[in-house]
Order: C-alpha cells, then sequence, then structure tokens
C-alpha cells in the first residue's frame, strides 16, 4: 500500500468513539480513531514495511504512527530513529509500540539502559517497557545477574520516579517475576517491600496491577505478561 492509500483506509476506518477514547489517553485532535482491531487487519496485509512506517510517522497522526510502529522493521531501525520517534511521541499509547520495535533491534540494550536511567518520565518508562518485551518476547537473552540487580534499583527509585515510569517499573517487577521463574521469589519480596505503587492514569479505566498478586496468578497461569 501507498502512503496515501494508507491514509485513506484509516480514515475511513476511524469512529467518532474511538477517537474520544484515544484523547482520553492523549491521543490529540490529529487522530482518526481506528480500532486496534482494524489496525491489526491493516498489519497482516501490509506486513513489514519500514519506508511506509517512516512516511506513516510523519504525518503526526495518532493512528498513522500506531500503524508505522507496528509495520515497522527493526533491523532497519537506527538508533537515531528510535530517539526521534520517542522525542516527538506525546501520546502514551505509542510508547508500549516504540519499546516493541526497539527491543526487537540491535539497540535494544543499549537503549534500555539509557533510558532507564533518564529523569524523565517518557524515557525512563520506554527502557523499562524494552525490558518488559524483552522478558516477555526472549527471556534467556536477558542475563539474570541484571534483572537480579535491577530489582534492587527499581525498589530504591520507583517511588521518586515519574508517573508512568512509576507504572512502568512496577510492570518489570511484575515481568521478572513471571518470565524469570530463578527470581520470582525474589521479585515477589522486592515488590512486597515496595508496597503499593500510586499512579495517576487520568481520565481512563486503567489502574496499576498489584505485583505480588498479579505474578502469582500469571505464574500459576502460565501466561506471558505483557509490555
Amino acid at each position: 500500500m501507498t502512503l496515501e492509500e494508507t491514509l485513506s483506509t484509516l480514515q475511513e476506518l476511524g469512529t467518532e468513539q474511538n477517537i474520544k477514547t484515544y484523547r482520553r489517553h492523549g491521543a490529540g485532535d490529529n487522530v482518526y480513531g481506528v480500532s486496534f482491531a482494524n489496525l491489526g487487519k491493516l498489519v497482516k496485509k501490509i506486513k513489514v514495511d519500514h519506508e511506509l512506517a517512516q512516511g506513516l510517522w510523519e504525518t503526526g497522526n495518532s493512528d498513522a504512527r500506531t500503524l508505522a510502529l507496528m509495520i515497522a522493521d527493526p533491523e532497519k531501525l537506527t538508533a537515531a530513529e528510535a530517539e526521534k520517534w520517542l522525542k516527538e511521541s506525546t501520546y502514551r499509547g505509542l510508547i508500549g509500540y516504540i519499546a516493541a520495535v526497539v527491543a526487537s533491534s540491535r539497540h535494544a540494550n543499549r537503549l534500555r539502559d539509557k533510558w532507564m536511567k533518564s529523569k524523565h518520565e517518557s524515557p525512563r518508562q520506554t527502557g523499562y517497557c524494552v525490558l518488559c518485551c524483552q522478558l516477555r518476547d526472549a527471556p534467556e537473552t536477558v542475563d539474570l545477574d541484571y534483572c537480579r540487580n535491577l530489582l534492587g534499583t527499581i525498589e530504591k527509585q520507583i517511588h521518586d520516579s515519574p508517573n508512568m515510569a512509576r507504572y512502568q517499573m512496577n510492570s518489570a517487577v511484575m515481568s521478572i517475576g513471571i518470565s524469570v521463574p530463578e527470581l520470582r521469589d525474589e521479585a515477589i519480596a522486592t515488590a512486597k517491600r515496595i508496597g503499593k505503587v500510586d499512579v495517576d492514569h487520568g481520565d481512563t479505566a486503567c489502574k496499576t496491577p498489584d505485583a505480588v498478586e498479579y505474578i502469582l496468578k500469571a505464574a500459576n497461569r502460565k501466561v506471558r505478561h505483557r509490555c
């Protein structure tokens, strides 16, 4: 599909109800309101097309940018491009998709660790989200000692971190507890010491899971934690 064809299709698939929902999550005014089910159908049709992804991103439209990240090629992604996309992301719904692309790229560990150390909300949130994606999709690639040390870092820093970064750090504790069985007890103990993690989700129905409860339920069901 060409850029023009893709944008026309996105505009046709949008709904007013989805626009209202996405705006509550910070999508802004440049949004068509395309359901994720329909985005998924487009991904199946387009598959991977990094050039189209770049064109979609430059439109600034939230739906186009979401689709861009879903069809981007991790092998062609440059570190500079990943940094640019993160910097230009004003919609927090894009964070997980940026993280997923980065997690599958050769820049994953370097950008993950750099972003985790940021004092700013979006980079720190994204860095921890990259880790969650790695643990979900390829836990064997993440060093055991790295995860163990990170639990200590999260425990020390989580309550003083920016709002959505706290949410993702909590998710990282859950991801370690679920995807790294050797550290499950340590992750649960860390979560207990951390206690309740307060996150402001704005005018949405989103909630912050209790890490201990989530780890135990997910481990028993043998499900993968989303990033």
